[in-house]
């Protein structure tokens, strides 16, 4: 064996225990994020849904960035329609 493949064999052994170290915590990464990701939103637009917010200035500019993940999520939070009266999004 020369020191290449020695490397190789290192570098694969060391994707493998990482595989098999993260894979148990996956759903709930993905769970953690997916939360995050809907309280981010909800915080985008809180205003336009009649909530208050003291961040509504510094949000207002992202709400273009986010309108095309808006459906996806308002179907999450069990809303069969858009909750903005004005705004129809499916």
């Amino acid at each position: 064996m020369n020191i290449h493949s020695i490397r190789q064999w290192f570098e694969r052994a060391g994707e493998l225990v990482n595989e098999f170290y993260n894979a148990p915590y996956r759903s709930a990464i993905a769970r953690a994020k997916r939360d995050e990701d809907d309280l981010f939103m909800l915080l985008v637009f809180s205003e336009m849904m009649g909530v208050p917010n003291p961040a509504a200035y510094y949000t207002l500019e992202l709400q273009p960035l986010m309108l095309e993940r808006f459906h996806e999520w308002h179907q999450r939070m069990g809303m069969e329609h858009s909750p903005l009266d004005h705004f129809r999004c499916c």
